[in-house]
């Protein structure tokens, strides 16, 4: 062997230990994933909230990194979960409507995430992860779709969302919200592992127990690398959401900024116990939202500066809030604005752990290089677009500064949707964060480029009654059953 040959052999085993993000010899980092749920980019104080109190976030903002341009895959629940385990777009999972073509599972639902598919749980897991899914599941209630098949070795949470309840709920009928609730669902159940352990759940207590949860979680396994995803179920969908007796009637915002201030306090006590470990340096910890405040009247959430509610493909629908916080590899104090989406998270802590990607084809981009090098990077997205789908519907395109809304695909002759039938039409969203100045015409070239992203992307992953090539099917069950408290 020659010595040239000799140390270009050498140069690329060290370099293939600075790709998987771990050096001979050293522990693969801990991640822990905190989501909640319809909490919006003004809701807390380190993006502009005036009304919430959250100075556990604030210090993670203030030591970490704020990104800015940070997108869920979806607008709504089940489709944007789906999208941030696997780093896929629901469309490509068939997943961006339920068994009945509505937005988000149900219980009993007969569709559910395929367990063919790999989370970041089974691709963590495969490099010697501990796993855990402590909290609001929404990928299916059924036992084959349950985090228990998808590569969590622990589970303790709600399968759905906090408002898909019995009626009654109980005796107290202010408890009960009316915009969901069937007499053909079960009691809201709270499971660990796959079975139900009560019914209905105390809701006022879920922030609390799954803190609990999480923390005993580190603890046990503060000697292995571990994944906590930590999906909290605040401040939900009700219109009157529920926080601990500590917290409630504490903040100026009624019972929604009390759930949001109990939600900076579990961040905190996330902190709390990796500082007693001994465990900061080595954890990554990611907090985000699934996707915008939703509209309530009179208004609860906000998701300012952005225009539009949860539920939309409008920026404040899709445009997260983001803290990332790991002491010496993130820059403290940092902010980053280049897009990024929640389907990159599984090609980052895959890269980071030194875990190879899932077989499938994956959406999601290893966005190390813009979050922990400090230096100015690109997005991989400025050069094949990112698609904001609502439901069946391809509705807008962002590539660098530019969001494009574009018009239905006239290919379409049967509908099984009402689609939203916008003009095309052309904003400046790193600038024009409110989408105020449509400027298509003075920027021919860009929606020139950008309608060729949108036409890739109904090829590949489909739009209105048009199948993309690279879909693949959901989980189904022919005859789903009720998640139940057993009685002796």
């Amino acid at each position: 062997m020659t010595r040239q040959l000799s140390f270009t052999i050498l140069l690329l085993v060290l370099t293939s230990h600075v790709f998987c993000g771990a050096a001979p010899g050293t522990r693969q980092p801990n991640f822990i994933l905190i989501l909640c749920d319809n909490l919006g980019n003004g809701d807390v104080a380190c993006f502009g909230s005036k009304l919430h109190r959250t100075p556990n976030l604030d210090r993670m903002a203030a030591d970490g990194m704020r990104l800015t341009s940070f997108y869920s895959a979806s607008g709504v629940c089940s489709p944007s979960r789906a999208a941030l385990l696997t780093g896929c777009y629901p469309r490509r999972l068939n997943l961006q409507v339920n068994g009945a073509a509505l937005p988000v599972l149900m219980p009993l639902d007969t569709k559910g995430l395929n367990p063919d598919e790999e989370t970041i749980a089974e691709v963590l897991k495969r490099a010697g992860y501990a796993t855990a899914c402590i909290g609001k599941w929404h990928l299916g209630d059924q036992p084959e779709f349950l985090p228990t098949r998808q590569g969590f070795d622990e589970y303790l949470g709600i399968p759905y969302s906090d408002d898909m309840t019995k009626i009654p709920y109980s005796d107290d009928m202010t408890k009960n919200t009316k915009d969901k609730s069937r007499e053909t669902w079960p009691e809201l159940p709270l499971m660990r592992g796959e079975k139900v352990i009560e019914a209905p759940v105390d809701r006022d207590t879920l922030t609390k127990r799954y803190t609990e949860e999480a923390a005993d979680f580190i603890v046990r396994h503060k000697d292995r690398p571990f994944f906590l995803y930590l999906p909290h179920a605040m401040p939900g969908s009700t219109k009157s959401p529920f926080a601990s007796s500590e917290f409630k009637g504490k903040s100026a915002n009624g019972t929604y900024g009390d759930s949001i201030e109990e939600l900076d306090w579990s961040a905190g006590e996330i902190l709390k116990v990796l500082k007693e470990n001994k465990l900061e340096e080595n954890t990554l910890i990611v907090w985000t939202s699934d996707n915008g405040a939703v509209r309530h009247v009179p208004p609860q959430g906000s998701n300012a500066p952005y225009k539009g509610w949860g539920y939309s493909t409008d920026e404040g629908g899709m445009r997260m809030p983001c803290i990332l916080y790991w002491p010496g590899r993130v820059p403290g104090g940092a902010l980053c604005d280049e897009l990024c989406t929640m389907m990159d998270f599984l090609p980052t802590f895959a890269n980071l752990a030194g875990a190879p990607l899932p077989a499938k084809p994956i959406d999601g981009h290893d966005a190390g290089s813009l979050w922990f090098t400090g230096k100015p990077a690109h997005s991989a997205y400025d050069d094949i677009g990112f698609c904001y789908y609502q439901r069946h519907q391809l509705q807008a395109i962002r590539a660098g500064d530019w969001k494009l809304y574009i018009p239905l695909n006239e290919k379409v002759e049967h509908r099984i949707e009402e689609p939203v039938a916008a003009p095309l039409a052309l904003f400046n969203v790193r600038h024009d964060l409110t989408e105020k100045h449509e400027v298509s015409a003075e920027h021919a070239e860009v929606v020139t480029r950008m309608m060729k992203f949108a036409e890739n992307a109904r090829r590949t992953l489909g739009d209105m009654n048009q199948t993309g090539s690279e879909q693949r099917p959901a989980g189904r069950v022919e005859h789903p059953r009720p998640q139940l408290l057993e009685r002796h």
